[in-house]
């Protein structure tokens, strides 16, 4: 991982997660790599904005039921300026897809992480 892509992903995720509690348990060796790759290579192809990016992988992780990484990109997304009216909508949207279940945990966690910001 070259020190170019490392430094990117890091003022990325600080920007990006700014005011975040520290995700306990990720090994340093993932670490690098999510900084390195993840948000120093991929998150910084100008073909997205990182608006786009960041509202892409909120609308993944409700999909997918991962509340707890939609806690820390509702967050990002937060961080952006992307208003939660356009989250709740994709949340409704969403749960046309990928189910009720995912959308209304979804829904829940948005609402923690907007009044905690």
């Amino acid at each position: 991982m070259s020190d170019a892509s490392t430094k990117a992903g890091l003022d990325l995720a600080t920007k990006l997660f700014a005011g975040a509690p520290p995700s306990p348990g990720v090994s340093p060796d993932l670490a690098s790599h999510t900084l390195s790759h993840l948000f120093g290579t991929i998150w910084q192809d100008p073909r997205l904005s990182l608006q786009d990016r960041s509202f892409v992988t909120c609308t993944v992780l409700v999909a997918l039921g991962r509340e707890a990484e939609q806690r820390l990109h509702f967050r990002g997304a937060r961080n952006l300026g992307i208003p939660r009216d356009r989250l709740d909508a994709m949340i409704t949207h969403v749960a046309h897809y990928a189910g009720w279940p995912v959308a209304v945990g979804a829904s829940r966690v948005l609402g923690e992480v907007w009044d905690l910001c």
